[in-house]
């Protein structure tokens, strides 16, 4: 199959792209269809060597680079982005899954939001002078180094560039490796930024499994690690890299609380609670899974809940007025099958949805739990596909204590027309990306991250660039040095 901006080969490297057809065979599975859409094949050792070399060496020649330089090559690599966002919203649907009418507005644009910040603030990256009486100290911020991304298969285009843009701002290079499952997307990423003037050999794209991804970890010469992706690869993750005393960056995963007050404006509360748990079919880290619905309101709220469920366009992915597609793999509908059938096995009531469709390809239809306990399956893991848990509350102390009973601490959110109230709660909540009358907005300016296990570090804002460079002391005295002897 042949597609708009297709990539012509497995790995970007050195301003190029690279093939070693030695490395093993990864099938590029189209959702909708289940069709081979592309062949990719990992990265060999001598494809890593290639592009870790090749990083080295243009990190020596962009960090010299005045930071409003490279911020010009971001801000023109954003405007090339959003010149030919229908082709890339085209190939990230491909190679993802998700609609087309939800991958035009929230992937390449994403991705190009991020290179515009990031390429504005790198002229503003300075350091600062401390007097202290005669003598006085200056500051230099510095970039760490090579910098390794490893990318989630839900949002590629947008994680490659959350990634990398505050990376090269900062004056590193950075080697990203996708998930095996979405390894389109980030080729075109590091071609535009070539296009835009970018030194070859900054951005490097590698494509492979976890072995891949340990090679890259595990070198030596990398200075930092930003990992996307699962609690237990991030645990194996954070540890590699703490055997060599890397930088880190963990964005993992979350069973994030959604809480709605009976004061609640019911339309908006079923919105938030849409775009919380079905937007990307429900494939996103900071979903809020578990729904803490107050009881004077919580029958109203699932019968609405239902009704606009049933507004799902449910369809070829390409067609701008689908709005619902299909989960991203075989083995990832699965997982979530699972999950329904623990769901109804413990108790709780299946209100709509979680049918398989007879469909090609990787089908499920938008599921609601109703009655669901905080003991169960479904209110505890991670489930990350369609499937929306229901819990009913009494009390502000209670549901603080309850949605805080996890291990997780990614998002959450509180919907309620007393404000008092809604800032009161989130301030109690132990969540790192909070929501108050809304869910899931994630502009580029905004912190985003979590706590406990949900990660460590943040991607984008002014707090990203903390996570990409390193702060230098210099003392200089004016006068005499006073030595004992």
């Amino acid at each position: 199959m042949t597609y708009p901006t297709q990539p012509t080969a497995s790995h970007f490297i050195d301003g190029a792209y690279v093939e070693d057809t030695t490395g093993e065979v990864i099938e590029v599975i189209y959702p909708a269809t289940g069709e081979v859409i592309a062949r990719v094949h990992a990265a060999t050792p001598a494809v890593i060597e290639q592009a870790i070399t090749s990083a080295l060496r243009a990190q020596k020649i962009w960090s010299k680079m005045s930071g409003t330089e490279r911020g010009r090559v971001l801000r023109r690599a954003a405007d090339i982005i959003r010149e030919r966002n229908h082709d890339l919203s085209v190939l990230e649907t491909y190679d993802t899954g998700k609609p087309y009418q939800e991958t035009s507005v929230a992937d390449a644009t994403s991705a190009a939001d991020a290179l515009e910040y990031f390429g504005g603030l790198a002229g503003s990256l300075t350091g600062e002078h401390i007097q202290l009486g005669e003598d006085w100290v200056y500051t230099r911020r510095e970039p760490l180094g090579l910098c390794v991304g490893i990318g989630a298969w839900n949002y590629p285009t947008q994680i490659a560039c959350w990634k990398g843009a505050p990376a090269l701002a900062c004056g590193n290079a950075m080697i990203f490796k996708p998930s095996e499952m979405t390894p389109l997307c980030a080729l075109k990423v590091a071609e535009i930024l070539v296009e835009a003037g970018a030194p070859a050999g900054i951005y490097n794209v590698v494509q492979g499994m976890g072995a891949v991804g340990t090679s890259l970890v595990t070198d030596p010469r990398v200075n930092k690690v930003s990992l996307t992706g699962s609690v237990p690869t991030g645990k194996k993750v954070y540890a590699a890299a703490a055997a060599g005393i890397k930088h880190v960056t963990m964005e993992l995963g979350g069973k994030s609380p959604l809480v709605i007050f009976d004061d609640a404006d019911l339309e908006d509360a079923v919105g938030g609670a849409i775009m919380g748990n079905f937007y990307s079919s429900g494939q996103v880290c900071s979903n809020g899974t578990r729904v803490f619905v107050q009881k004077g309101i919580r029958e109203a709220f699932v019968a609405r809940l239902a009704e606009r469920l049933g507004n799902a366009v449910i369809g070829d992915p390409m067609d701008p007025e689908t709005s619902f597609g299909p989960l991203v793999s075989a083995r990832q509908l699965e997982i979530v099958q699972g999950y329904i059938a623990k769901g109804i096995a413990e108790g709780a009531t299946l209100v709509c949805g979680g049918e398989r469709l007879n469909l090609p390809g990787f089908w499920l239809t938008p599921a609601i739990f109703d009655n669901v306990t905080d003991d169960m399956a479904i209110a505890r893991e991670e489930i990350f596909g369609p499937v929306l848990a229901v819990l009913e509350f009494e009390d502000e102390d209670e549901v603080i204590a309850r949605a805080n009973d996890t291990e997780f601490g990614l998002a959450a959110g509180v919907f309620t027309n007393d404000l008092k109230r809604a800032h009161r709660v989130i301030a109690q909540l132990e969540a790192g990306t909070c929501f108050i009358n809304s869910y899931n907005d994630a502009p580029v300016e905004a912190p985003f991250g979590g706590v406990k296990n949900s990660g460590v570090g943040r991607e984008n804002s002014k707090a990203a660039i903390e996570h990409y460079s390193q702060v230098k002391t210099v003392y200089v005295r004016m006068g005499k040095v006073e030595a004992p002897f």
